[in-house]
């Protein structure tokens, strides 16, 4: 029996100290409640790069140990999440999903001098206003989605009157306003209605129906995927045909199962096809692999924003917050998006947008 203990001890001891000395990295994202089909694709994302590097020996000759936290896309929560990974003092955060809770816990990041990367954070603020050294990205800020958004509302879709409804959000809001600034400005078309929903709300029969009074050619709509499901299944059953278009909140596979039929012919921006790029299918077979399914939103984003923080690390030899900054801003990493380093702001360079429609039960990118 002693001998038993002996060797339980010893193995207990053993599996302590295996991530003795580890490297931890945060991932912080929605991992349960309605947003969680943003933020599990990117934390598997992470657990599969990891892996890998874990069974290569690590980074720093150390292994890589993940702390990952469900903030369900919420400020409140996001905050707590900020200060708990802080605590535990990991090099490197891999999220927040939202640009709400990322806005909310990188001021705490900040203090701690701990480099964040989101795969998918658009809201333009959080790089442009420089407010956020550690801040960085591998999916283009909202202006430039705006602004294909608005070009293909004008130039491909010919409207000439524009109604735009937002979630008041970081994201929703900054998104639609920045729309409505590039359709007023191009002279081509007017908006004609601007409104603020409320998140949550169980029906969104009172906007369908001001946007039915407005007699718009195109609805535009900021914010995600549960409400944006409602719009437009209330718009087509109230027999509102015109073309609805939104963001990359809404190009996920959750917008298409809930809205089922009435989300055929739906447009959204996301990130642009980069499925010929070899390591986008190394990590699609990888998912396919484990998971036994085509991964999420935001699945490439979250892959790629790992392996740059990895890379960065070793590349600097170090965990420390301004070689890592030094690195990301100045060194080349091969990814599934491509070849990336980010610019002097935290954006992703050569990353970009696509225009997608609903076909058949598909996303489908119909320009570039």
């Amino acid at each position: 029996m002693k001998k038993v203990l002996l060797f339980l001890g010893l193995f207990c001891l053993l599996a302590t100290s295996a991530f003795a000395g580890s490297i931890k990295i945060g991932v912080a994202g929605p991992h349960s409640g309605d947003l969680a089909s943003y933020g599990i694709p990117t934390m598997r994302a992470a657990k599969i790069v990891v892996d890998d590097w874990n069974k290569k020996g690590g980074v720093l000759g150390k292994k890589i140990e993940l702390v990952i936290m469900d903030e369900q896309c919420k400020p409140e929560i996001a905050t707590n999440v900020a200060t708990k990974l802080v605590t535990e003092k990991v090099a490197g955060v891999i999220g927040h999903i939202c640009s709400g809770a990322t806005k909310a816990a990188l001021p705490i990041y900040k203090a701690a001098h701990i480099v964040v990367i989101s795969p998918s954070a658009t809201n333009p603020p959080l790089t442009l206003s420089g407010q956020y050294p550690n801040f960085f990205r591998t999916i283009a800020h909202d202006k430039m989605q705006a602004k294909m958004q608005s070009d293909f509302i004008l130039n491909d879709l010919h409207a000439k009157k524009v109604a735009i409804i937002h979630d008041k959000g970081d994201y929703g809001k900054g998104l639609a306003m920045n729309v409505k600034d590039y359709i007023e400005k191009s002279g081509k078309a007017k908006v004609v209605l601007f409104e603020g929903i409320t998140p949550g709300a169980m029906d969104y029969s009172a906007v369908v129906q001001k946007i039915k009074r407005v007699r718009p050619d195109v609805v535009m709509f900021g914010g995600y995927h549960p409400e944006a499901s409602k719009i437009v299944t209330t718009m087509r059953k109230k027999r509102l045909k015109i073309p609805f278009i939104s963001g990359d909140s809404v190009k996920d596979q959750k917008f298409i199962e809930v809205a089922g039929k009435y989300a055929e012919g739906v447009y959204a921006s996301g990130p642009k096809d980069v499925s010929k790029n070899p390591l986008y299918k190394v990590a699609l077979e990888e998912h396919k692999k484990i998971y036994k399914s085509d991964p999420g939103s935001f699945y490439f984003n979250g892959y790629a924003a790992t392996q740059a923080l990895l890379n960065a690390i070793k590349v600097a030899g170090s965990t420390d917050y301004a070689k890592i900054v030094n690195v990301l801003h100045t060194k080349y990493v091969d990814t599934p998006l491509g070849k990336i380093k980010f610019d002097h702001k935290g954006d992703a360079e050569g990353v970009g947008f696509a225009i997608y429609q609903v076909r058949h039960g598909k996303f489908v990118q119909v320009k570039e």
